[in-house]
């Protein structure tokens, strides 16, 4: 058992971290004032090689395994408090350019990959629902075989990207008797005829990063932008999700981090009763507890990561990383909170955005509901 990273994996973390600091993070507090989104930024970041870590290098991507698409990832979320952003670009990598670089046809990866590792193209995963959440395979959007290709018909709700995507990865029922076997995935441009993108939803929570519904009426999509064959949308999917869940999360990671340094340090200014307020037990102890939380999160997942890069069977591990990480993300927050007093509730400390940022993490890419079952059915405890 070696838990050292080497001095490359080491030089990959600082530079990832240094350029958010630098580039990703300036300008960050008017962003988030006013829910943004900055696309040349958005471009920078995916020319530096965000959009890109795991794509092989013939794609233009960085080519990295999953512990060092992790380090990357990790270090985004540190290095930069927009965290919108930063998750406009990990839903895109993971939900949409892994899929197409995975299963799709050789025509698709050399249509499409390189722009899309690049930041000349941005994506959006159009899978969820009105009514299909949770139960994703409920979806009620479907995909008619016509003489060379499909007619799409549906609604797809909370987006990521939508509204200022080029292209979206689509799921439809091909066979809706067939359930999750029924299931088909598309890639499918915005200018197709047909396809209407709703106004972006402002929210509260990872402000600067866009979402809104998208809509298909009788869109025609051709056969060769079958992503896979017919039916296999559902494994296409799960597998994507498993990317998304044990990379996206590494975000989280590195928010949860910044988190408690920046907390560290103001207990460590901050003074009442002539004292630090960090010499107080009640604050250090639950200082020391998010510090607990942090590595924990780190020993889960850049385990989850390692079995993934050895071929082991890894979902059960990203699940409970997933867990563990949005739940300790939003404790620490309320922790740091607490910590700061009545300094959190100024919109300039930022502390109140920590908290709204890390909390949908809970239900996204699976809720933590659904994790503890996918858990439970890897522990043999559910049927399959």
């Amino acid at each position: 058992m070696d838990f050292a990273i080497t001095s490359y994996q080491q030089s990959l973390y600082d530079s990832a971290l240094r350029f958010s600091q630098e580039v990703l993070d300036k300008g960050a507090a008017t962003r988030l004032s006013k829910h943004a989104f900055d696309k040349q930024l958005w471009q920078k970041a995916a020319e530096f090689g965000f959009a890109g870590l795991p794509i092989d290098e013939m794609y233009c991507g960085s080519g990295l395994n999953v512990q060092n698409t992790m380090l990357m990832v990790e270090a985004l979320g540190k290095g930069s408090r927009d965290l919108g952003l930063a998750f406009s670009m990990c839903a895109h990598l993971f939900a949409c350019v892994m899929p197409l670089a995975r299963f799709g046809s050789t025509y698709l990866k050399q249509t499409y990959l390189e722009a899309l590792s690049t930041g000349g193209m941005i994506a959006a995963n159009a899978a969820t629902e009105p009514t299909a959440g949770s139960d994703i395979y409920a979806m009620a959007a479907t995909a008619k075989k016509v003489d060379g290709g499909y007619l799409l018909n549906g609604q797809k709700t909370f987006i990521t990207n939508a509204p200022v995507a080029d292209v979206f990865i689509v799921y439809a029922k091909t066979a809706p008797e067939f359930g999750f076997m029924g299931v088909s995935c598309f890639l499918v441009e915005k200018s197709a005829a047909g396809l209407s993108v709703g106004a972006n939803h402002p929210k509260d929570c990872l402000s600067t990063c866009p979402w809104s519904d998208v809509f298909f009426d009788d869109v025609f999509v051709p056969e060769t932008h079958l992503i896979g064959s017919e039916g296999a949308g559902g494994a296409i999917f799960h597998d994507s999700m498993i990317w998304e869940k044990g990379c996206l999360f590494a975000l989280f990671a590195g928010a949860l981090e910044r988190i408690v340094e920046s907390t560290i340090e103001y207990a460590k200014e901050r003074k009442q009763f002539k004292k630090r307020i960090g010499h107080f037990q009640s604050v250090s102890n639950r200082i020391i507890d998010m510090k607990l939380r942090l590595e924990q999160c780190k020993l889960m997942l850049y385990r989850a990561g390692w079995k993934y890069d050895q071929g082991l069977d890894a979902e059960m591990d990203i699940a409970m990383s997933k867990m563990l990480i949005s739940d300790y993300a939003v404790q620490s927050a309320l922790d740091a909170i607490q910590t700061f007093g009545g300094s959190a509730m100024d919109r300039e400390m930022g502390i109140i955005r920590q908290l709204l940022d890390v909390l949908p993490s809970r239900t996204f890419s699976g809720t933590n509901d659904i994790q503890r079952e996918i858990i439970a059915r890897k522990l043999g405890l559910r049927s399959a």
